[in-house]
């Protein structure tokens, strides 16, 4: 199993430009989102963050607009038919990974919330994991359109920043709820540390379905 070369694409060039793009909206996103969460842990919300936030709208909202135009001509030029299901599946996802980085972004400027100095560490390690995890994705993606033997392997690498990003979640929630911090100011970071949590639980769940299609691509 997973030993197939192999490439969805042989006269739809195009179509494979438009994923790739996508693929890397994946990885210029998680870059971005990296960098605007250890900015708004040194400067809360600053114009240099709202800066910040704006370009990962910017990206999020190109993301949309290939998903989009790569749903469209699946269906209006009928290419890769035996594919064409697994791969609307596949974009949607990934597009939902997308989303969500988009939207923890936007919470974190609208709500503002106070991070004590004492979790800015384990935070940032989190972030870091659930970027990795999200990047490593995007590489599983791109593997499959060409080369079935590399998806298992940068699949194993989002489960295990998947895996590490569980366990620095649980260690961040038991310092929170261990705290002096009023109940409200926990609930609120709970939320928060859940919702980046959830970017690496949805790249998780990306990537169980693309194993799938691949053991169908190898019956």
């Amino acid at each position: 199993m997973f030993n197939i070369k192999f490439t969805l694409f042989s006269h739809t060039k195009e179509l494979e430009h438009k994923i790739d793009e996508l693929h890397d909206k994946i990885i210029e996103i998680s870059m971005v989102f990296k960098k605007a969460v250890h900015l708004f842990l040194k400067e809360q919300r600053s114009a240099n963050y709202k800066k910040l936030s704006k370009e990962i709208k910017l990206i999020e909202h190109e993301a949309d607009i290939l998903r989009r135009d790569i749903e469209s001509r699946l269906y209006a030029q009928n290419l890769i038919p035996d594919f064409r299901g697994d791969v609307l599946e596949l974009v949607e996802n990934l597009d939902k990974v997308i989303n969500e980085l988009d939207e923890v972004a936007h919470q974190f400027y609208l709500e503002q919330p106070v991070i004590p100095d004492i979790y800015h560490d384990d935070l940032k390690e989190l972030v870091n994991q659930v970027c990795d995890c999200t990047e490593n994705l995007a590489f599983a993606s791109r593997a499959f359109f060409r080369d079935f033997t590399a998806v298992r392997n940068y699949s194993k690498k989002v489960y295990f920043y998947e895996h590490e990003s569980d366990k620095t979640t649980a260690k961040l929630m038991d310092a929170v709820f261990s705290s002096k911090l009023e109940l409200a100011h926990k609930l609120q970071l709970k939320t928060f540390l859940s919702e980046v949590a959830d970017v690496a639980d949805l790249a998780e769940n990306c990537v169980d379905q693309l194993l799938i299609y691949v053991i169908k691509r190898d019956i």
